[in-house]
């Protein structure tokens, strides 16, 4: 059975086991905050289920605890940042925090980031942008996990996007999706829940439809050619750009890349350099607004727009706790049972 457990105490815990697994406190942190905000927002396929392949991937040598994050290439508006294979969210936060700087100085800040790893919810990211009044977009490349539409072998990453922007009685707007139909957590979640997929999530190593999550090895791409093309675009602006390709040689049968790594670009658009902030704030307002007014379809009572459902999600979770299944439960017992952490009352057994 699922437990809930209070964000503030999930943080503390998910920070001390990657203290414990050798990223400095401040970096365990920001890994902690952005896996816990995914958690707040509903979006548990991004959140603490993480936790175990993240340590899977430091015992194999495909994330750095310690890695040396640097600039390598500067202009007023980009910048070129390697990742020597940090944690995602430690990378991204500096990268993103780069372009936001450029951007208010110059209207545009455009970060390649080489040699990143799993980054989490990209959402986190474009709000830190969104949060200052400007425009954020995300995007990510990594080896080959999705089918092309026609094919049923891997030959594309399910590369999610994201792109936030300011609203002023309404919160942000927030969209942050993958390209393929649902993410590879989504599916690590079912795992975790016991749960099958549904039909057109997947394919098994043979490239045949799946419901069982665990057979799950191929993605498949939303709306056809169309999703499955925008990512092979993602590779081309980003992973190629610093040339550090990340499908071709699984494409063309080549020496694989280093397990767990991926390219992003991460920018932010000061919108106040085009025009009034507060105008375009109130236009956001009453777009929202326009479409929320809109006759319903059939059997929906409402119309949301991108980060509505997550922001409900979020008060409920802040004033609730967040639920935790019992895949879950037992992934994270088993990380403090590694490290010789206590574990929260929450997480102890007979809580469950």
């Amino acid at each position: 059975m699922q437990v809930r457990m209070d964000w503030q105490s999930l943080q503390a815990f998910t920070a001390e086991i990657f203290t414990r697994a050798g990223l400095k406190p401040e970096d365990a942190q920001t890994e902690a905050e952005v896996l816990v905000w995914a958690n707040l927002r509903g979006i548990d396929s991004h959140g603490v289920l993480r936790v175990p392949q993240y340590l899977r991937n430091i015992d194999r040598g495909g994330m750095n605890p310690r890695a040396e994050i640097r600039v390598e290439k500067e202009t007023a508006a980009t910048a070129l940042v390697e990742g020597d294979h940090a944690f995602g969210p430690v990378v991204t936060k500096f990268a993103m925090n780069i372009a936001i700087s450029k951007a208010a100085e110059v209207g545009i800040g455009w970060v390649v980031i080489r040699n990143t790893t799993h980054q989490g919810a990209m959402g986190y990211y474009t709000m830190m942008a969104a949060d200052r009044d400007m425009a954020g977009l995300a995007f990510v490349c990594n080896p080959p996990n999705m089918a092309p539409y026609g094919a049923k072998a891997a030959g594309l990453h399910n590369s999610p996007i994201s792109i936030a922007v300011p609203g002023n009685k309404h919160r942000p707007l927030v969209l942050d999706m993958a390209t393929s139909v649902a993410a590879m957590g989504k599916i690590s979640l079912a795992i975790d829940k016991g749960t099958p997929i549904p039909q057109g999530w997947a394919l098994d190593k043979d490239g045949q439809p799946t419901t069982d999550p665990r057979l799950a090895a191929i993605l498949l791409p939303f709306g056809g050619y169309k999703a499955s093309h925008l990512a092979l675009m993602f590779e081309c602006l980003s992973s190629l750009m610093v040339c550090n390709p990340l499908l071709e040689p699984t494409l063309l049968h080549q020496e694989p890349v280093r397990p767990g790594t991926q390219n992003s670009v991460v920018a932010a658009i000061n919108i106040g350099l085009f025009t009034d902030i507060e105008t375009y704030k109130q236009h956001i307002d009453a777009l929202v607004e326009g479409l929320k007014g809109l006759p319903k379809a059939d059997g929906f009572d409402e119309i949301l727009v991108p980060g509505e459902f997550e922001d409900r999600v979020c008060e409920e979770r802040l004033a609730l706790g967040i639920p935790l299944p019992p895949g879950t439960v037992d992934n994270l017992r088993e990380a403090a049972a590694r490290f010789g952490i206590p574990l929260p009352p929450a997480l102890h057994e007979e809580a469950a």
